[in-house]
């Protein structure tokens, strides 16, 4: 996305199973992980954007763990 660190990517796989799409975003560099399901019908953008929402909650969660 613009504005972000350079290395800083996300990889996403989505999986669609009848109505439904399972959205995966994974940090290359910690390992960590985050899925999501919306509807199929959703955009592309809309599904890319609540897995990479859900995936920096999960990192700034655990980086709240490590520091207490």
């Amino acid at each position: 996305m613009p504005g972000e660190k350079p290395g800083n990517d996300i990889l996403i796989e989505i999986v669609t199973i009848g109505a439904y799409a399972k959205v995966t975003a994974i940090d290359p560099l910690t390992g960590a992980e985050a899925c999501v399901t919306a509807p199929a019908n959703a955009g592309e953008a809309t599904l890319k954007a609540a897995a990479r929402r859900k995936l920096e909650y999960v990192l700034k969660k655990r980086a709240g763990a490590a520091s207490a």
